[in-house]
């Protein structure tokens, strides 16, 4: 399955709290990607051998293993 059918696939319908975007999406995967290449373990059963750390972090925000807060942001759009 090609990863944008998967991005958009993974984006749910319902306003649940889990992934509200393909663009958060790909946030949380590369935050995470960046973890997995300083050492972190993988959240999901993969050989990390065989796949490189963006495609296990992108495996892993579809499947939900990664959790994340979404911050609320002032009046002038910032991030507090």
């Amino acid at each position: 399955m090609p990863i944008q059918t998967e991005i958009e696939n993974a984006v749910p319908d319902n306003g649940s709290q889990e992934i509200d975007s393909k663009y958060r999406l790909i946030i949380l995967a590369a935050k995470r990607s960046k973890q997995l290449q300083r050492g972190a373990r993988p959240r999901i059963d993969i050989d990390a051998q065989k796949h490189k750390p963006t495609r296990i972090a992108l495996e892993e925000v579809i499947r939900g293993r990664v959790h994340f807060d979404i911050k609320a942001s002032d009046k002038d759009g910032s991030v507090v």
